[in-house]
């Protein structure tokens, strides 16, 4: 597999020298093109801030950050708008979805955006819509949707464009357990079946144990590592794991999925 994502020496530090927050110390590693990988910690730990630097929303003090070679940092412009919008795609913990809008037209948004044509987005919107079980639901407004329906309109909104990686941060805080399981399967499903590379970020053990690869960050710095052994491990023996390093982080999980 070729790297798609690189992280080298990241940091971003908040306040002054009195009163200093390292939300991230020096964080390094690769995310390689099909993986799922997953971030986990505490709150405050620094995962969101890693996700946000990936993202461009954050601007890292020192590092970079490089996806397929192209430092972000020398991005400016269109190339910056072209990487948002069609390099990553990002699925919020809380939808953020229009609400004047219909499940559809939040779906095709991003296609109007980066000019696109719905036609050629149609298949695409097609294929996403059946995987994720939300054709019923592409006419209703967000207020006329369940959570996970929402969400897994976001996914495939987020998806839409075939972006080369997926981020998405605490996709699972707003579900309950039955919509949270629903959503994960799905997540597997697009990366076994298609290939799609997902970077997940999440405080749940439950979600994590979807993943093939996971990242432990603890006060700004990845303490852990865990891989799950295919095809040998079960998921629920890859939970177990989870568990045991987040208990020892000093986090958990309030369902098991």
């Amino acid at each position: 597999m070729k790297t798609i994502l690189e992280i080298e020496d990241l940091r971003k530090y908040y306040g002054n020298a009195h009163s200093q927050t390292k939300a991230l110390d020096g964080i390094s590693f690769q995310v390689m093109q099909g993986e799922f990988l997953g971030i986990m910690g505490s709150s405050g730990s620094g995962k969101s801030t890693l996700l946000n630097c990936i993202a461009t929303v954050t601007t890292p003090d020192q590092g970079s950050v490089k996806i397929k070679g192209k430092r972000l940092r020398e991005l400016k412009g269109a190339d910056l708008a072209a990487y948002r919008g069609k390099e990553i795609g990002y699925v919020f913990q809380n939808f953020e979805l229009l609400d004047n809008l219909t499940g559809r037209e939040n779906v095709l948004l991003p296609l109007s955006l980066h000019g696109v044509s719905e036609k050629d987005g149609g298949k695409r919107l097609a294929n996403l819509a059946s995987y994720l079980e939300i054709t019923d639901v592409l006419d209703k407004f967000p207020a006329q949707m369940s959570g996970g329906e929402k969400q897994r309109v976001a996914a495939a909104r987020a998806m839409i464009l075939n972006p080369e990686i997926l981020l998405a941060d605490e996709p699972t805080g707003a579900l309950d357990s039955k919509n949270a399981k629903v959503l994960m399967e799905k997540f597997a499903g697009l990366n076994e079946d298609e290939m799609a590379t997902i970077l997940m970020v999440t405080h749940d053990c439950g979600a994590a144990s979807y993943c093939k690869r996971i990242l432990f960050i603890q006060d700004g710095v990845i303490v852990h590592e865990l891989r799950r052994d295919f095809p040998e491990e079960s998921r629920q023996d890859f939970y177990q794991r989870i568990v045991k390093v987040m208990a020892q982080l000093g986090g958990g999980s309030s369902y098991v999925l």
